[in-house]
């Protein structure tokens, strides 16, 4: 009698609970094997303008993800596969090793991930076996919308009208009951690399804000429902700068898929039924939505996301190449103290706030002219909860070359920061150097007068660096 083996690959999928992928093999084959393999390509690589591929914040979250993962397999009486390498080429050499029938994963859909899931559909193919792809990353799963993808419209309200009235979301899955029979005997477990193995860079003064995994993704989940209620109050809060409780700090988990969408969705729901249905618990589904609309641009535009006249093709926008202020920027050395708060907390914990982002970014591009690539390239490389359409997706928005039509996103930085920051807290967390300073000196130290620099025994170009833009546009 034939025995048939499913291989598992995950990819950006680290868990058990909603898993579409685990869901059809375990219901196809008679034994199924879970292998997760580090691409040497994106763990020890480069960005084109060179930055490192995974920072070591993301690479430390992903590490201990595949680790809870290993774990909650081994509970389960079977264990997972741990590889570094290409992909492509060790799970064709394990499909013939195993002679396995079919490898499932989550389909990608950015350029990158298509290569290698073309390389091995190629692969496989060449010896009868075959690729099947499961979906999972978004809240809503393609099928069901009332559009084709490449009709998905391109301005979000849009999008969010013709779709959360109308289409239900589905049911989470569940991998309570599936069979796992175990690795066959000889066959090597592998051990979980280091954050030593790869090639990247401590920063100064490095501080590590959340464990990864699904078993944290979870309990962060209902922290922020059920033992919190700070669901309750999070349109209020969500622009918060500090700490941990102004926002769900779901997203390094959502970016990884140590939690579903759905399952946010559906605990969101049942929290509306036993305690409070408001705009702060619609918010959290609100920006779920967000994601999924980045997604399906990504699907609908491709590579225009990646490139500099984005999906407008825009070819009137000029933009800056200068080293040093760019360095400036990343180094948190611009002299407007809520960009460099912000940057220094970016380079330091691999986080930063929604609010945060889109002011350096809106900096960057809007006051120092310098092409937003590098700053989304940047991004890439540090965020813990990198998401390729969701990173280029907002920088093309902010850049006004993104597939919305509406062009000009511009802050006001000084503004933001007093509304935002009112007291400083943030911008003096990050920058001790102003402590000494009021709230509003601490915003704006580029205005202090002779009189008070000396009260405070502060120089701006000594203790804090000049700026390195005409600040009269913020007054």
């Amino acid at each position: 009698m034939r025995k048939d083996i499913a291989i598992i690959w995950f990819r950006a999928d680290l868990r058990l609970h909603d898993n579409e992928a685990i869901w059809e093999a375990c219901h196809a084959a008679d034994r199924v094997i879970p292998i997760y393999i580090f691409d040497e390509r994106i763990f020890s690589g480069k960005t084109k303008f060179g930055f490192e591929k995974t920072g070591v914040h993301r690479a430390q979250f992903i590490i201990e993800s595949v680790e809870n993962l290993r774990k909650s397999f081994r509970k389960k009486g079977t264990d997972l596969l741990v590889r570094v390498g290409k992909p492509e080429q060790i799970l064709w050499d394990l499909a013939n090793q195993l002679n396995a029938s079919w490898i499932y994963c989550n389909r990608e859909r950015t350029q990158e991930e298509l290569d290698v899931q073309n390389a091995l559909e190629h692969n496989l193919w060449q010896t009868g076996k075959e690729l099947r792809y499961t979906r999972g990353k978004m809240l809503y799963y393609t099928a069901d919308l009332p559009f084709p993808i490449n009709h998905t419209p391109d301005t979000f309200t849009t999008f969010r009208k013709e779709v959360e009235k109308f289409i239900q979301v589905r049911e989470p899955l569940s991998s309570e009951g599936l069979p796992f029979y175990g690795i066959p005997q000889g066959l090597e477990s592998g051990d979980i690399p280091t954050i030593d193995d790869f090639n990247v860079t401590y920063p100064e003064g490095g501080e590590k804000l959340y464990p990864g995994g699904e078993t944290e993704g979870l309990a962060r989940l209902r922290y922020f429902l059920w033992e919190s209620d700070n669901i309750a109050e999070y349109k209020k809060t969500r622009n918060g700068l500090l700490g941990k409780d102004f926002s769900s700090k779901l997203s390094p988990y959502l970016a990884q898929g140590c939690i579903s969408p759905k399952i946010i969705y559906s605990e969101i729901k049942k929290y509306e039924e036993e305690r409070v249905a408001n705009d702060s618990t619609y918010w959290l589904v609100f920006e779920l939505l967000w994601r999924d609309f980045f997604r399906l641009m990504g699907k609908k535009h491709q590579n225009a996301i990646f490139k500099i006249d984005g999906p407008q093709k825009r070819t009137d926008l000029n933009w800056k190449k200068d080293e040093k202020l760019f360095e400036a920027w990343t180094e948190g050395k611009t002299g407007i103290p809520f960009i460099d708060a912000n940057m220094k907390e970016i380079k330091r914990t691999g986080f930063m706030s929604n609010r945060g982002r889109q002011n350096v970014a809106s900096f960057l591009i809007n006051d120092l002219r310098l092409n937003w690539l590098l700053g989304a390239e940047y991004f890439e490389s540090l965020l813990i909860d990198y998401d390729p359409c969701s990173n280029y997706g907002n920088w093309n928005y902010l850049a006004g070359v993104g597939s919305d039509p509406r062009s000009y996103r511009y802050f006001n930085i000084i503004s933001q920061a007093k509304r935002y920051d009112p007291s400083a807290e943030y911008v003096k967390h990050w920058l001790p150097e102003l402590d000494s300073l009021d709230e509003h000196d601490a915003h704006a130290p580029f205005t202090i007068s002779a009189g008070t620099s000396k009260k405070y025994n502060f120089e701006l170009g000594i203790n804090y660096p000049k700026p390195v833009v005409p600040v009269k546009q913020w007054s």
